[in-house]
C-alpha cells in the first residue's frame, strides 16, 4: 500500500511539516511563549515555547501521521481498506497540523481572537467519519475492531452500520449543545457513540451464538 501511494504519502508528509515553514517566516513576529491549548470557551489554558510550537508540534504530528500510514499498510487485511478510507487516514494528521498550527500562529499575532471554532470543526469530522464507517470492510486498523466483529463479517457489517449512525447522531447532538459545551458534555457525546457499537457487536455475537 505504501508503494502504490508513495507520492501521496510524501505530499501529506510535506503538508504536515508546512507549519514549520510558516512559523519560520513569522518567527520575528511570534512571541517567545505561545498559547497552544484552549478550553471549550476558546480561552488559553496551556502555553509552550516558540521553538516547541514551530518545530516540535508539527514533528509530533508527522510521527503520528507516519505511524498511521505504516500501521494501515502492514495490516494483514489491508486489501479491505478502500481508497477513500485510506485517503482519510492520509489526510487527518496533515490537515490537523496545518489548521491547528495556523490557528495558534493567528491567535499569537492577534488575527484570531476566538479559537473555539476548532471544537466545532472536530464535531464536523466526527460526523464525516460516521458517514464513512459503514463502508469499512474487516481489518485490524480502521473501524470498530472487536473480536466478535473481526471473526464474523456479518457482525462487522451490522456493527459498523450501527456505529456510523451513532457517530452522526452524536455529532448532531454536539452541534445542538455547542452553546452549552463543556468537557463533560463533549466526553459523553463522544464516548457513548464509541461505546454503544462495542456493546452492539457483543450482543449481536450472543444472539447468533444462541
Amino acid at each position: 500500500m505504501i508503494k502504490q501511494n508513495k507520492k501521496m504519502i510524501i505530499l501529506t508528509s510535506i503538508v504536515t511539516l508546512l507549519p514549520i515553514v510558516i512559523g519560520l517566516l513569522l518567527w520575528n513576529q511570534l512571541p517567545q511563549l505561545m498559547a497552544t491549548h484552549f478550553n471549550f470557551n476558546g480561552q488559553p489554558n496551556g502555553y509552550s515555547s516558540k521553538t516547541f510550537t514551530v518545530f516540535v508540534l508539527p514533528l509530533i504530528l508527522l510521527v503520528i501521521h507516519l505511524f498511521c500510514v505504516i500501521g494501515t499498510s502492514i495490516d494483514p487485511k489491508s486489501k479491505n481498506i478502500n481508497k477513500k478510507i485510506f485517503s482519510i487516514v492520509l489526510w487527518i494528521s496533515p490537515l490537523i497540523s496545518l489548521l491547528v498550527c495556523s490557528c495558534i500562529y493567528g491567535y499569537a499575532l492577534g488575527y484570531i481572537t476566538n479559537i473555539s471554532f476548532l471544537t466545532e470543526l472536530m464535531i464536523g469530522v466526527f460526523i464525516v467519519l460516521g458517514n464513512y464507517i459503514p463502508t469499512v470492510k474487516p481489518n485490524y486498523t480502521v473501524g470498530i475492531r472487536t473480536s466478535w466483529a473481526l471473526d464474523d463479517p456479518d457482525n462487522w457489517y451490522h456493527t459498523h452500520r450501527f456505529g456510523g449512525k451513532c457517530m452522526v447522531i452524536g455529532g448532531i447532538l454536539l452541534i445542538v449543545l455547542s452553546p452549552f459545551m463543556n468537557l463533560f458534555i463533549f466526553f459523553i457525546f463522544v464516548f457513548i457513540p464509541v461505546l454503544l457499537p462495542i456493546i452492539y457487536s457483543y450482543l449481536y455475537f450472543r444472539k447468533k451464538s444462541v
